[in-house]
């Protein structure tokens, strides 16, 4: 199991920041980084979010330990985040695992998106398939940890409501990809 741990874990992002601490979080950065409310609840991402489940035949999937002061900090989850106004959602879950997990886009094979939609916002679920072995390394402020989990082992952590919600179905879906392609 690869591993990749976040220095000062814990540490509130709401400290003043450091001369040349690039891992605390500065605020909002696109129009797109704001909370949307509806009659069923609250979501990230004023234009929807998007994160990238990947998977290593070797390595497995690479998960993200979720900050302490995010939404539903300490769970685990996917690199993703909210999309940029105009960005269609495999662009920006490939752009937000980029800034997350240091994930080259060129590495991955997009296979499938799944999305999840509660009429006013989205979350895009984009699986792809490492075609060449990378390793992830946290490039933000919003992991404590990044970690290649084996496929029977996810269920096993403390997953994001949302995600675990999701893995049953997404997990299905995935195995089902690798046996017609010929990888299980």
């Amino acid at each position: 199991m690869d591993s990749t741990a976040a220095p000062r874990v814990g540490e509130s992002p709401f400290a003043p920041p450091l001369p040349g601490d690039p891992r605390r979080p500065l605020g909002p950065r696109d129009p797109g980084d704001a909370w949307v409310e509806g009659d069923r609840g609250r979501f990230w991402g004023r234009f929807g979010s998007a994160g990238l489940l990947v998977h290593d035949p070797a390595k497995g999937v690479l998960l993200q330990h979720r900050a302490l002061w995010s939404d539903q900090g300490g769970t685990w989850g996917l690199p993703g985040g909210a999309l940029h106004q105009g960005e269609e959602a495999i662009h920006g879950a490939l752009r937000e695992a980029r800034e997350e997990a240091a994930v080259p886009s060129e590495n991955v094979r997009v296979l499938f998106t799944s999305v999840f939609d509660v009429g006013y916002w989205t979350y895009t679920t984009v699986v792809a398939e490492a075609v060449q072995p990378f390793d992830a390394t946290i490039s933000d402020p919003e992991s404590l940890e990044l970690q290649w989990v084996g496929i029977d082992a996810v269920g096993s952590k403390q997953l994001h409501p949302g995600f675990a919600a999701a893995w049953p179905g997404l997990r299905s879906r995935l195995t089902e990809a690798g046996r017609i392609a010929g990888r299980v």
